[in-house]
């Protein structure tokens, strides 16, 4: 039997309660949180093991510094978001924006074959990381594995129908 449950994309990372009125402090893991993030949106929760625990609307949003404080319909004291902890927050991939031509989500990123300018086969995306240096993605050669930070002057290329990426490796990376 099929799966039929939409693909959820992972938009933020709960980082703890804020103030006593059940608002949560949220890192955004979207370039469009004011998009995202908007009252009467339905949510999962997800679980550090990527499970969903739960679902909540959002009754109250707004922009705090770099983060956003968010409160869900029915948590109107900060004992009932405790639990909300190194939780993520997702929302079907049908329900977000189209992706402008070149983007993709970096979960999707898992899987394109990577190749250099010439059209020569480097290996496959295994891993994608959000390093404090930049999201740098992984990649499995034939002979063995490298790391490759995911910045314009590395890829050159995104084609997100053909799942292939076309990458300039530094000089020396690969010997």
């Amino acid at each position: 039997m099929a799966d039929t449950a939409p693909a959820l994309i992972v938009v933020g990372r709960v980082r703890k309660p804020h103030g006593l009125k059940g608002e949560l402090s949220i890192f955004p893991l979207t370039d469009q949180p004011d998009e995202v993030f908007t009252a009467g949106r339905t949510l999962q929760v997800l679980t550090l093991a990527g499970t969903v625990a739960g679902e909540v609307v959002l009754e109250a949003v707004r922009g705090y510094h770099r983060e956003w404080l968010l409160r869900f319909r029915g948590h109107e004291r900060r004992e009932a978001v405790e639990g909300y902890r190194e939780h993520f927050l997702a929302v079907p991939r049908d329900t977000l924006p189209a992706l402008d031509e070149g983007e993709v989500y970096q979960q999707d990123l898992v899987g394109f074959a990577v190749r250099d300018a010439e059209g020569s086969a480097l290996g496959i995306v295994s891993a994608v990381y959000d390093l404090p240096a930049g999201l740098t993605i992984e990649v499995q050669g034939p002979r063995r594995e490298f790391l490759l930070p995911f910045r314009a002057e590395y890829v050159l290329e995104t084609d997100t129908a053909g799942r292939r990426l076309v990458v300039r490796v530094p000089d020396g990376l690969l010997d």
